[in-house]
């Protein structure tokens, strides 16, 4: 039967071991390398030719990112999922860029990882260059609204931060949907975050509430680009979204 090989270079001896053992056990599955040492497995991934690379970020001698440019510099065709615990958006950005095909957080489950690992090799999940130039985009604009967000002083660890970073992703790609809040935006960002869309509604309006209780008016002001609000005049959740949104469609153009 044929083997699809597989080559492990991640941080810890405990988990290369874990790996090599459970692969092992797939009889569709064979490690043909495992290493901590970046260094000495670039030139046993060029012996090898493994079918898969599973990499980590940080690692000895050199790191994820580096591993991967000198694996597209030897033109070796492997498929590559980097297996981190930085998982970032940055991080990901990085090693999207640099080439990697997939990325998955530590930690995950086995069953779960080969499933990737399978789907990769059958073409399944290969992520083609427009998707990932569409990721990029999507990670840079995710970035954006955060640091607006942190700004303007509304906290990462409450629920309406994330329901306002999808809400005013979603009025980027679509500016239609703000004419259709109650019925469209909320109930999409619901169904993503498994949750209602009246509670959407809330923690949204809890979130922008925070920033003006944190008297964050002026930073909401220089950072829109205009004087939008002034003393206690909180604008409404479709105020906001449409704000922060036509700033970000704007420095698109």
């Amino acid at each position: 039967m044929h083997k699809n090989t597989i080559f492990l270079l991640q941080d810890t001896k405990e988990l290369i071991d874990e790996l090599t053992t459970k692969f092992s056990e797939c009889e569709n599955f064979e490690v043909v390398g495992a290493t901590t040492d970046a260094i000495s497995a670039i030139s046993m991934i060029a012996d090898k030719k493994p079918k898969v690379i599973i990499t980590g970020i940080v690692l000895s001698g050199y790191d994820g990112l580096a591993v991967i440019n000198k694996v597209k510099e030897m033109e070796v065709k492997s498929k590559i999922v980097v297996l981190s615990a930085l998982s970032s958006d940055e991080v990901i950005a990085k090693t999207v860029n640099a080439g990697a095909d997939y990325f998955m957080a530590k930690p995950c489950r086995f069953e779960v990882l080969k499933d990737r690992v399978e789907s990769l090799i059958n073409g399944a999940e290969v992520m083609p260059i427009e998707k990932r130039e569409k990721s990029l985009h999507k990670v840079s604009l995710e970035e954006k609204i955060s640091k607006i967000f942190i700004n303007v002083g509304i906290p990462p660890h409450i629920k309406g931060y994330g329901f306002l970073r999808e809400g005013v992703m979603m009025a980027v790609e679509d500016p239609a949907i703000m004419n259709n809040i109650t019925k469209k935006l909320y109930p999409s960002i619901g169904e993503k975050y498994n949750t209602t869309a009246s509670k959407v509604e809330r923690a949204i309006r809890h979130a922008i509430e925070v920033a003006w209780n944190r008297g964050r008016i002026e930073s909401i002001n220089n950072i829109l680009g205009v004087r939008a609000y002034i003393g206690a005049e909180k604008p409404t959740n479709g105020e906001f979204i449409a704000l922060v949104a036509d700033k970000m469609l704007l420095e698109q153009a």
